[in-house]
C-alpha cells in the first residue's frame, strides 16, 4: 500500500500501482491542507482509518474527500472496485449515489423552483399532483414531504407490483396514510416518489432533464447523471448481485429495485457521481448557492433548506436534508464534532455528504458496501468516526 501526497492535494491509492491521477483541474482546486487548517498527520490519520475499514470487509474500496473554503484538503482512493473487481479505486471512481439522490438531485431542484415562485412549501401536494389521492392526503403539504412526516409509508414494492412508470406512480400516488400529516417521522421513499411528480409537474420535464440543464451542467458536474451510458462502465463500482427482480450483477444501473421500476430516473434514487463532482456541489451550497459567478440557488433559500424544521417536534430533519441528530453519542452519521448548523444526508449503498457552514467545511465518502457478499452494516460506524477524525485534525476553524 502507498500513499502519496501531491502539492495541495492528498491523494491516496489503495493498490501498489502507478496509475493517473484525476489532475486538480477536473474538480474543486486543490489548496494546501495546512493552510486550510488541518493537521496534515491527523488527516492522514482519517484516511488510514477508511483504507483499514475496507481491509476488514466494510466495503470493498471508498473515495474520502474533504474541502474548505472551497477548496480541496484532501481526495484519497482506497481499496478496489468490487470484490470481483480488483482494479484499484481512484479519485474519479463513480458510485450509485441511493438516496444521496434525494438531496443532491430532488431537494435542489425544489429549491430552484422556490427561487422561481413556482413551488410553495405549504401548499397542498394535491395543487401540484392531483392524482395523490386519498384520506387526509388533501393535508399533505410540500414541506411534510420534504420532511419525511407527510405520513406515507417508508416503501412498498413496487418492482414487484407494476409493470410499468405509470403503473408504479399511479400505486404511490394511491398509497393510503399510515398517519396524519406532521404527526410522526417516517423516512419515506414513496413521499421522494411523489416529490418528484410535483417537480416534472411544475417544469414539464422529466426530473433528470431538468437537473441536468439548471444544476449539473452549471456546476461543471459531468460526471453526475442518471443512467450513464454503457460507454462509463468501467469507470463505476459495481453494487449488488440482484437475485429478486433483475437476476444480475448491477453494474452501471441503478440498485434501488423501485427506481428500476421507475426506468432508473427517480427522486428517491438513481443518480452517480463521483467525489469531485460532489465536491463542487457542496462548495456551492456552502457558499451560499454560489459557484463561480454563477448565483444558482439564492443563499436565502440556501438558509431555509438547511435549517431544521422540528416538523415534527423533536425530529433533526431540514427541508430534504438531515442535520445532526441529538444525542450524538446514539450514532449521528455526522459523528460527535460536526457544529448544530451541519447538514447532510446518506445513501443506502454506503455514501454519505456532511457539510458543516460554521467551518466552512465539507466530508465526501463514497463507497459500495452492498458489493460484499453479505452486504455489511460497518457503515454505520464508520461515517460517523470518519467526521470525527476529519474535524480531529481541523486545527484552525476561524480560518
Amino acid at each position: 500500500m502507498r500513499v502519496r501526497v501531491l502539492l495541495g492535494l492528498v491523494a491516496v491509492s489503495a493498490a501498489c500501482h502507478h496509475g493517473p491521477q484525476m489532475p486538480v483541474s477536473a474538480g474543486v482546486a486543490g489548496g494546501n491542507p495546512t493552510v486550510l487548517g488541518f493537521d496534515t498527520v491527523r488527516l492522514a490519520a482519517a484516511v488510514a482509518y477508511v483504507r483499514a475499514a475496507a481491509e476488514s470487509g466494510a466495503f470493498p474500496g471508498a473515495v474520502l474527500a474533504v474541502g474548505r473554503h472551497g477548496r480541496l484538503a484532501l481526495v484519497a482512493a482506497v481499496g478496489h472496485y468490487g470484490v470481483d473487481d480488483k482494479r484499484p479505486v481512484e479519485p474519479q471512481t463513480m458510485y450509485d449515489l441511493a438516496s444521496l439522490t434525494k438531496v443532491v438531485g430532488l431537494t435542489t431542484a425544489c429549491m430552484l423552483l422556490v427561487d422561481q415562485g413556482k413551488l410553495e412549501l405549504d401548499a397542498p401536494v394535491q395543487r401540484y399532483v392531483p392524482a395523490f389521492q386519498g384520506r387526509y392526503k388533501e393535508r399533505v403539504t410540500v414541506r411534510h414531504l420534504l420532511t419525511h412526516s407527510s405520513g406515507l409509508p417508508a416503501w412498498r414494492p413496487l418492482y414487484r407490483e407494476a409493470d410499468t412508470r405509470a403503473a408504479a406512480l399511479a400505486l404511490v400516488d394511491t398509497t393510503p396514510l399510515d398517519a396524519a400529516p406532521g404527526e410522526r417521522f417516517v423516512y419515506s421513499d414513496l413521499g421522494a416518489m411523489v416529490l418528484m411528480q410535483v417537480v416534472e409537474a411544475l417544469t414539464g420535464e422529466p426530473l433528470d432533464r431538468f437537473l441536468d440543464a439548471n444544476v449539473f451542467g452549471p456546476l461543471g458536474m459531468t460526471d453526475t447523471r442518471f443512467l450513464p451510458p454503457p460507454s462509463w462502465r468501467r469507470t463505476i463500482a459495481p453494487t449488488e448481485r440482484d437475485t429478486t427482480f433483475r437476476f444480475r450483477l448491477l453494474w452501471g444501473e441503478v440498485h434501488d429495485a423501485n427506481a428500476a421500476r421507475l426506468d432508473g430516473v427517480s427522486g428517491h434514487a438513481g443518480l452517480f457521481s463521483n467525489a469531485l463532482d460532489l465536491a463542487r456541489f457542496a462548495t456551492m451550497l456552502l457558499n451560499g448557492g454560489a459557484w463561480e459567478d454563477l448565483q444558482l440557488i439564492r443563499s436565502e433559500t440556501v438558509a431555509e433548506f438547511t435549517t431544521r424544521q422540528d416538523l415534527p417536534r423533536g425530529s433533526s430533519r431540514a427541508l430534504g436534508w438531515d442535520t445532526p441528530s441529538e444525542p450524538r453519542a446514539a450514532g449521528s452519521s455526522a459523528g460527535t464534532r460536526l457544529s448544530p448548523r451541519s447538514f447532510g444526508h446518506t445513501g443506502f449503498t454506503g455514501t454519505s455528504l456532511w457539510m458543516d457552514p460554521d467551518h466552512d467545511l465539507f466530508i465526501i465518502l463514497l463507497t459500495n458496501r452492498v458489493n460484499m457478499p453479505s452486504a455489511t452494516t460497518a457503515i454505520r460506524s464508520v461515517r460517523p468516526r470518519v467526521a470525527d477524525l476529519v474535524m480531529e485534525a481541523l486545527i484552525a476553524p476561524e480560518l
